[in-house]
């Protein structure tokens, strides 16, 4: 039990000490408003809050004092600011109260912060603020990006595939290259020059050149038959005429209708002799057709291997320039 207070430089009390002694287990302080009986109590509260008061216990052994006063009705009972008429009890609900008051308080101001940054975003109607100039801005933009796609369309078309009937899709697509793209910028000229290579007419496909076999192609030019001169037997009755009209090759030729035509001339229709017949078969001996197969079957192995070099007609004339063949 406590057996003595001295308080002194505290509320209404003097600097001089007050001293309260000779307590028993049961005391009873009364006064006037204001005499100290508030402070009193505080005192025997927290005695470690006023430094110039003592309280002494019985034998020193100092109990957990228990106060009922003002301080502790502020501490303990709490109306609710929401629920009129209802109050709690302790210490620790005053205290969540407290902090939900003033969380509330905090979370009022959120609110309202919200609500201000909203409006500036959006606008009081939705589609004003800062979304809205947004809106402006990207219009403008897509507007300037259009006008650039429509200038330069004609030239560089083949590199807007895709993206050339959309002016939103087109706008798209300069934001996208513009974030990712890192080739070397070029100047517009560098750029049509490439889309006319990459976007312009399909190259035709040519045909391999064919390897020439120089080999043989030397070999046939060489032919032992290139530097005889293949003409009929001069000792015969129609050599002269031949010679002189130079038409063997056409005399050559109606040979082959003479004898079917049972010695009948093919060009005249006129009926011609033994005599007539012997002088042609003479003419015509067997080396002069050896001979001509000879320069026959070189033409026709050298035009394959001749079209290699040359683009011209592979036919090989019998009095071609550069040849020493005839057949006169």
């Amino acid at each position: 039990m406590i057996e003595s207070i001295t308080i002194s430089s505290v509320a209404t009390y003097a600097t001089a000490p007050e001293l309260l002694d000779g307590l028993s287990q049961f005391n009873f302080l009364f006064g006037s408003n204001g005499t100290g009986k508030t402070t009193v109590s505080r005192v025997i509260a927290d005695e470690s809050q006023f430094p110039t008061c003592i309280v002494t216990w019985k034998a020193g052994t100092k109990l957990q004092p228990l106060v009922y006063n003002h301080d502790f009705v502020e501490r303990n009972f709490n109306q609710s600011s929401e629920l009129k008429g209802v109050f709690t009890l302790g210490e620790k609900q005053v205290d969540t109260l407290t902090k939900i008051a003033t969380a509330k308080g905090e979370l009022d101001a959120l609110t309202t912060r919200i609500e201000t940054l909203t409006q500036g975003l959006q606008g009081a109607d939705g589609n004003g603020g800062k979304k809205g100039e947004l809106a402006t801005l990207e219009a403008g933009l897509k507007d300037k990006c259009w006008a650039q796609k429509q200038k330069h369309d004609a030239k560089l078309q083949g590199g807007f595939e895709g993206f050339r009937n959309s002016s939103e899709r087109f706008k798209s697509k300069v934001l996208q290259e513009e974030a990712s793209n890192s080739a070397t910028l070029l100047t517009l000229a560098e750029l049509e020059k490439k889309a006319e290579n990459v976007y312009g007419p399909t190259p035709t496909t040519e045909a391999l050149i064919p390897v020439v076999e120089t080999a043989k192609l030397l070999a046939h030019e060489t032919n032992p038959i290139l530097k005889k001169r293949v003409i009929g037997k001069e000792d015969v009755d129609i050599a002269a005429m031949i010679k002189k009209l130079g038409n063997s090759d056409w005399v050559r030729e109606g040979r082959g209708f003479y004898d079917v035509n049972d010695g009948v001339c093919p060009f005249c229709q006129q009926e011609t002799t033994d005599a007539f017949a012997r002088s042609l078969n003479e003419y015509f001996d067997e080396t002069f057709v050896t001979d001509s197969k000879a320069i026959d079957d070189l033409a026709t192995n050298y035009a394959p291997k001749r079209r290699g070099f040359s683009n011209k007609s592979p036919e090989l004339s019998r009095h071609r320039p550069g040849f020493s063949m005839s057949r006169s």
